[in-house]
């Protein structure tokens, strides 16, 4: 797998993250720097983690489902990608709350990071190496968050919606791609 299909992975798994930064970005008007930082170390480390967990539960049932791994592959993109093109849509993010607590940064890292599990999962089916992909997502994680929370501070809560729906919409057309990969070449 290229660099440049990895990076398109991490932009779109960051995409939940950077939807919340830009919400908190948005809410958080004083401490912001310190406030951006944490979230943006949460998340890329959580989408990281997340991935090579993902990848070591997936390597433990790859030889039961090798025949139909790009098909598990492609409905994980799908259903994860659709996810986030609806919550885009319909707006169901709230933003009323401490971003800086521990519970919340907690449970904001597991929330923002599950597709992140399930995209590590599909690197084990598709027998790919985790540790340089898991880095490069963890770290646009932490870029796009810093991005996001900086973004919100500035223009509002607008582009939190556009980011879920175009992260989304990668990892859709990435789970195609990875379909026809492997029924088109085989």
């Amino acid at each position: 797998m290229d660099i440049i299909f990895i990076f398109a992975i991490a932009v779109g798994l960051a995409m939940d993250a950077f939807a919340v930064s830009v919400s908190a970005g948005v809410c958080k008007k004083s401490c912001m720097l310190p406030v951006s930082i944490k979230l943006a170390l949460v998340f890329g480390g959580f989408q990281a983690g997340m991935c090579i967990l993902g990848w070591v539960a997936g390597r433990e049932f790859s030889e039961m489902i090798s025949e139909y791994d790009h098909w598990v592959a492609f409905f994980l993109l799908l259903l994860i990608g659709l996810k986030m093109i609806y919550e885009g849509v319909s707006g169901t993010e709230g933003k009323e709350f401490d971003f800086t607590a521990p519970a919340v940064l907690l449970v904001l890292g597991i929330a923002t990071s599950i597709d992140s599990l399930a995209v590590g999962l599909s690197f084990a089916f598709l027998d790919i190496d985790i540790i340089a992909p898991a880095l490069i997502i963890g770290i646009v994680t932490l870029v796009l968050s810093l991005a996001g929370f900086y973004l919100g501070g500035r223009f509002g809560d607008v582009i939190g919606k556009r980011a879920e729906i175009i992260g989304g919409c990668i990892l859709v057309i990435l789970g195609v791609k990875i379909l026809l990969e492997h029924t088109i070449l085989v």
